[in-house]
């Protein structure tokens, strides 16, 4: 019953790994030109739904109160679009000399290139993801991973800037005449993307399985796996050494931010742009591989780590008003 209780919680989890399953059993469906046909329903509708969906639940008077805090903002945003993917270019120098599958290191690299989750429940997430990331995401990926890229520039911004900026805007000027009934009834907007998210990562490894002359080593798969988690830990050490230093001028509240947004990237923006940007490309699947590790990893790690950082949060806190002078 317990386990029953928490596949219902994690159905999301169940659902990436029942989508690849689905998709090593009958490729044909899912493929280019099959059935389903992913070049209009993924590449373009799956797409836009999922991006008109996050304009409908993006509340866009909490991201203005939220971008009061800008030296939180701007740490979030340079350690997140700037840091974070120089640092992993730098390491995937000296992993480049290993054994490890090449388009698995490359997919490492677009992990480094994407911004935090648009749909996280913390509001500054919000806003650091929801907009730089559809402008900068892409133009990292071009800067590190431009040759493995087939699909021209301009059509590449056009076609993000059909499917996830127009809806985006579509979304929140809908949501501008329903937001009362948005409000009173709270529609499941996490689930309906998450759905339509599997539909992309099924139609994405159809191609890879009907391509035999892909192979993955599940030696290059368990050394990214660890790399991953290890990657995770060192950046949330990092971000908590620097937020917590004398003279950061953050609050213990603005630390347990920093640690969790410069972070988290988004699977629900990094997966429908990589299919944008690599479209076509027969290692699509491969380099999609470590961002799919990475949401559950850092999901789970969060899940453990919180209740330690909280404790940490209150002690401090309660360290502060003891340590006020009275008025």
């Amino acid at each position: 019953m317990r386990l029953l209780e928490r596949m219902r919680k994690e159905w999301f989890m169940v659902g990436i790994v029942l989508a690849i399953a689905g998709a090593k059993l009958k490729p044909s469906v899912g493929v280019h030109g099959g059935p389903l046909k992913p070049e209009i329903t993924v590449s373009y509708i799956a797409v836009a739904t999922i991006f008109f969906n996050s304009g409908l639940s993006l509340k866009t008077e909490e991201l203005t109160s939220a971008l009061v805090h800008i030296k939180l903002h701007l740490f979030i945003q340079i350690f997140t679009l700037v840091f974070f993917p120089a640092a992993i270019w730098l390491f995937l120098q000296l992993l480049s000399i290993t054994s490890i599958n090449e388009w698995l290191l490359k997919g490492l690299q677009t992990v480094g290139c994407m911004p935090p989750p648009v749909s996280s429940a913390v509001i500054l997430t919000k806003a650091v993801g929801g907009n730089e990331g559809i402008v900068i995401t892409p133009l990292l990926l071009l800067l590190f991973l431009g040759s493995s890229s087939t699909v021209p520039f301009t059509s590449i911004f056009s076609q993000l800037f059909m499917t996830v900026v127009v809806p985006l805007i579509i979304g929140q000027i809908v949501r501008r005449y329903i937001k009362d009934w948005l409000e009173r009834k709270k529609p499941p907007f996490g689930a309906i993307s998450s759905s339509v998210l599997l539909m992309i990562i099924y139609t994405t490894f159809c191609d890879t399985f009907s391509n035999p002359h892909i192979d993955l080593d599940k030696f290059s798969l368990v050394l990214i796996l660890f790399i991953i988690v290890s990657i995770q830990l060192s950046f949330m050490l990092l971000t908590f050494i620097f937020s917590t230093r004398n003279n950061s001028g953050f609050t213990p509240a603005d630390t347990v931010a920093i640690i969790f947004c410069s972070t988290h990237k988004s699977l629900t923006l990094g997966i429908p742009m990589l299919k944008i940007v690599f479209a076509g490309h027969e290692h699509l699947s491969l380099i999609s591989v470590p961002l799919l590790i990475y949401h559950p990893a850092q999901i789970l790690l969060g899940s453990v780590l919180v209740p330690t950082i909280k404790s940490w949060m209150v002690s401090r806190q309660k360290g502060v008003k003891l340590t006020r002078p009275p008025v």
